[in-house]
């Protein structure tokens, strides 16, 4: 299902960017990958992505993203302010 914002919701209801169909659309998402919010995110989710692997090695199973997400917001956002 898309949406005139550019996102269209997946069957989990998940957000997702729509295809890019044409050249201006391209140098839109280019303009938004380069900007500092979203290398600040990128390098985020790499550091929960880790994190998550460990936890799950550690645990012994597939800890979920949700479950990685908030144990490395309370362990780690503090110290990134």
């Amino acid at each position: 299902m898309f949406n005139g914002s550019g996102l269209r919701k997946d069957w989990g209801g998940r957000m997702k960017m729509k295809p890019i169909s044409n050249n201006n659309n391209a140098c839109e998402l280019l303009w938004v990958r380069q900007s500092r919010l979203f290398q600040h995110w990128e390098t985020i989710k790499q550091d929960i992505l880790l994190h998550k692997w460990y936890e799950s090695e550690k645990a012994g199973y597939d800890i979920g993203w949700e479950r990685a997400c908030v144990d490395w917001m309370i362990h780690n956002s503090t110290s990134r302010r």
